[in-house]
């Protein structure tokens, strides 16, 4: 009899990355993979606890399966459950921040002798969970982890105490991983962590495995998911600059706008050097997008601190802005700190996703009547839709194959969807 599985990921980027891998390692061991509500002999939840509300959602999702599926085996990995608060403990398997590529033999070992595993990571000693990239149908593009960890400790984040050190893939394993995912992904997006300080271990740059993987790969076209504003090197621009096959897109966090809450936050840098830093990659790589992550709400924001930071995304004139408000998590200095209410951390939000449409429709119109290169991903209601370089959202008319790069000449913007025609197909 074939064993079923299904996977639910709540978290990150990484978290998806490594919660399809071992899903594809399941399916490649003779596992067949079902939707996360249909009945299956497993279910893994790659749980998030960036936030509380992140862990309580992990927390629903395990207790959701065992209602519906009560003979189910239940696996919790991920950061959430490396957090050991005593609150998982239903569930038949536990894996935290290392030893997810040992799932599919936790999962044989548990069928063979019902005994309950918990797999917790030392995080003095954590090391680079290598795993195989899944290569599925069902993408445009593949999504590489090559770095973990992080060493920053913002006061409101819990990853350092659950993900552990920073620490990166082997440069040699990373261009074999992109040259096995570029026959048959056009993008790949390189991602982590703090993915801008990879391969400090290995005395090699972000930008010089960028440079192997241009060279020794036939990637098309290869972007970064984020990177903070202090990793960005003078190398890595001009890299981006001599070679169009890079994304012509930097999501920089910034979070605030404000220095008395870049300062709570311990973020290392102020408004002052970030938007210094931004205009000059504007001016090395014209029309270069540039995105951000905001919190809204941070603990002890005043009007006049958020004020500023609208002041401040109106300067920096961002293609978009991800908003989120503030969500407190148990164990960061941020927890306690003096709260700012629910209503006004939402109302601050809402006025920054007002404003993120609007700085999204600025950034288009300069591109109106000018040619860009588009992936397409998915076709529906007579449009096929897909990202450009900047990561500009375009709609292009009639059905055209997922994951085919081709030139298309913007029209107009409306819709907060950019809207073009193929110059090529």
């Amino acid at each position: 009899m074939v064993m079923k599985f299904s996977v639910c990921n709540l978290g990150c980027k990484v978290n998806a990355y490594e919660a399809e891998s071992i899903a594809a390692r399941l399916v490649q061991s003779g596992w067949e993979r079902v939707q996360f509500t249909e009945p299956a002999d497993a279910a893994l939840i790659f749980t998030c606890a960036v936030t509380n509300i992140a862990a309580g959602k992990s927390r629903k999702m395990m207790h959701r399966v065992r209602r519906l599926n009560p003979d189910c085996v239940t696996v919790m990995a991920g950061c959430y459950a490396q957090v050991q608060d005593g609150m998982l403990e239903d569930a038949e398997i536990i894996v935290g921040t290392e030893n997810k590529n040992r799932i599919p033999e936790y999962l044989e070992e548990y069928m063979r002798e019902r005994k309950k595993i918990r797999a917790y990571t030392d995080l003095q000693s954590v090391c680079f969970d290598n795993m195989v990239s899944a290569q599925s149908d069902e993408k445009s593009r593949a999504y590489l982890k090559v770095q973990d960890g992080c060493d920053q400790f913002c006061t409101y984040c819990i990853i350092p105490y659950v993900r552990g050190r920073e620490r990166s893939m082997d440069p040699d394993r990373a261009v074999q991983e992109a040259s096995a995912l570029a026959k048959t992904y056009h993008e790949i997006v390189l991602t982590g962590i703090h993915t801008g300080r990879y391969g400090k271990e290995y005395n090699v740059t972000l930008a010089s495995l960028m440079k192997r993987i241009l060279n020794e790969t036939s990637v098309q076209r290869l972007r970064i998911s984020s990177i903070e504003i202090t990793e960005i090197t003078d190398e890595l621009i001009e890299l981006m600059k001599e070679d169009d096959r890079i994304a012509k897109h930097l999501h920089i966090p910034l979070q605030s706008g404000c220095d008395r809450i870049l300062s709570l936050m311990n973020r290392p840098y102020t408004t002052a050097e970030y938007y210094d830093k931004i205009e000059w990659i504007r001016e090395q790589i014209p029309g270069i997008a540039v995105s951000c992550d905001l919190i809204t709400g941070f603990p002890t924001e005043t009007d006049a601190d958020f004020e500023e930071t609208f002041a401040f995304l109106k300067k920096c004139r961002f293609s978009f802005l991800h908003v989120f408000p503030y969500s407190m998590r148990q164990g960061t200095p941020a927890a306690e700190m003096a709260q700012v209410s629910s209503e006004v951390k939402k109302e601050r939000a809402g006025r920054c996703l007002q404003l993120s449409g609007e700085l999204a429709k600025e950034y288009a119109s300069q591109w109106i009547g000018k040619k860009v290169s588009v992936l397409f991903e998915q076709s529906r209601n007579g449009y096929t839709e897909g990202y450009d370089s900047h990561y500009m959202y375009v709609k292009i008319p009639g059905n055209h194959p997922r994951g085919m790069l081709a030139e298309c000449i913007i029209r107009e913007y409306r819709d907060d969807a950019v809207y073009a025609e193929a110059a090529e197909l």
